[in-house]
């Protein structure tokens, strides 16, 4: 075999190698993660600082539209704006908390909230299908229903390095 053949023979033996790629954690882009009652990561969406991501659903009484949007504010997970579709059961403006705008659509806006979510966490229960719990975020939605059962705990978390 001459020597150029012997070196195509090497290449194409190290082609066929498995490539270990190591994860640098310092590189990984801050996600938001839907996390089951055990706590186990079920699905995450990409939130860069400055980065927003909305729950929406509709209310389980009236069945208008509904979302509290979160921001990553330098590292903390942040409730900047609420939408409401009227002043429903439970819904409405917290004096001090925010003000309110009327939506262009119909319905209002609470802008300027600025909360600061405790843990970088919010926790609450999947609604039934007519409520339809998602996450929406730069043109992807994640139904909370394709990951855990109506009714079923899960908490939505901050991880700055997924």
């Amino acid at each position: 075999m001459t020597r150029r053949a012997a070196g195509r023979h090497l290449v194409a033996a190290l082609c066929l190698l498995p490539v270990m790629v190591l994860p640098d954690a310092a590189a990984a882009d801050p996600a938001l993660q839907l996390h089951d009652d055990g706590g186990a990561v079920l699905a995450q969406l990409p939130m860069r600082d400055g980065a927003e991501i909305c729950l929406r659903w509709s209310h389980s009484v009236t069945g208008g539209a509904v979302a509290d949007c979160f921001e990553n504010n330098a590292g903390q997970l942040t409730l900047t704006r609420s939408f409401l579709h009227d002043f429903a059961a439970g819904l409405g403006e917290v004096a001090g908390r925010g003000r309110l705008v009327s939506a262009q659509d119909g319905g209002y806006w609470i802008v300027d909230i600025n909360e600061a979510m405790p843990a970088n966490s919010v926790t609450l229960r999947n609604g039934s299908d007519h409520v339809g719990h998602t996450l929406a975020a730069a043109g992807q939605e994640l139904p909370l229903s394709d990951y855990v059962a109506r009714g079923a705990r899960v908490r939505l978390h901050l991880n700055l390095h997924p």
